[in-house]
């Protein structure tokens, strides 16, 4: 007896990237990689205004006073925004497949994840989407936390470690959970 196949609902081999999507040329693409891998990445960890100078130097535009530990990464800097006195902790993912601004007084905790790019897994040609994620002003994202694309979390939020957070979340107010929700006024 012959065994029946299900529809094939997804087909790599029709997977396009759009040229642009990186909003830069792939050369330009692969020296940020490469500064990054070595540069940033090699610097001592008190040289906060050499890795600032860095990703403006790749068109990230950075506030004043912010501090960025050499562990962290960024995909493509000129589609980030971090705003003064932040803080961008160590192993930081920043995957800016779409703009990511984060705000004034912003702590992002170690090992989170700032998604802002996914698949389409509803068309056989597995699309890539992106769409913008906002951390505003006063915001705690804490240890090891994801966020997915187009989040946007409200002025002095908390996001408690491990979270993830799929959906906007609302400003002063302490967030939880998988997916993360409002647990209470901070």
């Amino acid at each position: 007896m012959q065994q029946e196949h299900p529809p094939q609902v997804q087909n790599l081999a029709l997977f396009r990237a759009d040229p642009s999507y990186r909003g830069r040329s792939p050369v330009f693409v692969q020296l940020w990689w490469f500064v990054q891998a070595t540069f940033f990445r090699g610097s001592p960890q008190v040289l906060y205004g050499f890795r600032r100078w860095i990703l403006k130097l790749f068109g990230a535009k950075v506030g004043i006073g912010v501090k960025l530990r050499p562990s962290m990464t960024v995909t493509y800097p000129w589609k980030v925004t971090i705003g003064d006195y932040s803080q961008i902790g160590d192993d930081v993912v920043i995957y800016s497949f779409a703009p990511i601004t984060i705000g004034n007084n912003v702590v992002v905790s170690q090992r989170s994840y700032l998604c802002a790019g996914t698949h389409d897994f509803r068309t056989p040609s597995f699309d890539l989407q992106s769409k913008p994620i906002v951390i505003e002003d006063e915001v705690w994202v804490a240890m090891d936390t994801f966020v997915a694309p187009g989040v946007t979390i409200g002025r002095g939020a908390v996001v408690g470690a491990r979270s993830s957070v799929f959906g906007n979340l609302p400003p002063m107010m302490i967030c939880t959970g998988s997916p993360a929700r409002p647990i209470r006024p901070r």
